[in-house]
């Protein structure tokens, strides 16, 4: 990367990054994108998050990114190693995302990286109060996984989790769980006054939503 301006940048994860039922354009990747395109007009964009998609699924979407030769990477992924299974493998998405992370950090082009601990509740979904509480110790003992695996690789991990931005159903669509297109445009936001603030990645924070919203730490 030269200074600060992004040529290749790449959304790896889950259905928060691939947009679940969203528009391209509308998905906060997708938002990220225009900001740092805003600075770099031959910007080269790819997301290959999909829906549903747990660590391993994650991880096979490496070497396709990688192909591309980012200076940026997002890669944001593990709740649903908990949503989707009674019993989640916590040491193996462990395993998981420290693959996917040590390769991200030994590629050739040496992208900047970004990822984010998950929400450890949902309040606009309806749960029975035993699976609430089962899905908030997973995704706790998930959370601490993900925060220690990118302290150990330098990379820059982002709090979802405890967010005030949770707690306003606004930025959620109708199931409660996947961003609305609000929660994508200040997602957006948010992501890239981070990466600016603590990456140097230079971004146009004019194309977002800043609506008081506190910032990330």
């Amino acid at each position: 990367m030269e200074a600060g301006v992004v040529s290749v940048y790449v959304a790896l994860g889950d259905s928060f990054t691939a947009g679940h039922d969203s528009p391209p354009g509308e998905r906060w990747a997708d938002r990220l994108a225009a900001m740092l395109r805003a600075r770099s007009p031959a910007l080269v964009y790819e997301n290959l998050a999909v829906d549903g998609a747990r660590s391993g699924e994650v991880l096979e979407q490496l070497p396709r990114g990688l192909a591309l030769g980012p200076d940026l990477v997002t890669v944001v992924c593990g709740a649903n190693d908990v949503l989707l299974t009674a019993r989640p493998d916590l040491a193996g998405y462990e395993e998981r995302f420290a693959a996917i992370l040590t390769r991200l950090v030994v590629a050739e082009s040496r992208p900047a990286i970004m990822t984010a601990t998950a929400p450890e509740s949902w309040q606009f979904m309806e749960l029975r109060p035993r699976t609430r509480a089962r899905l908030g110790r997973s995704l706790t003992e998930l959370n601490a996984a993900t925060r220690r695996l990118a302290a150990e690789h330098g990379v820059l991990c982002l709090e979802v989790a405890g967010h005030p931005g949770l707690a306003d159903p606004d930025n959620f669509s109708a199931d409660g769980l996947h961003p609305s297109a609000l929660g994508h445009r200040r997602a957006a936001t948010e992501i890239a006054r981070a990466l600016q603030a603590q990456l140097g990645i230079d971004c146009d924070l004019d194309g977002g939503v800043n609506d008081g919203i506190p910032a990330l730490p």
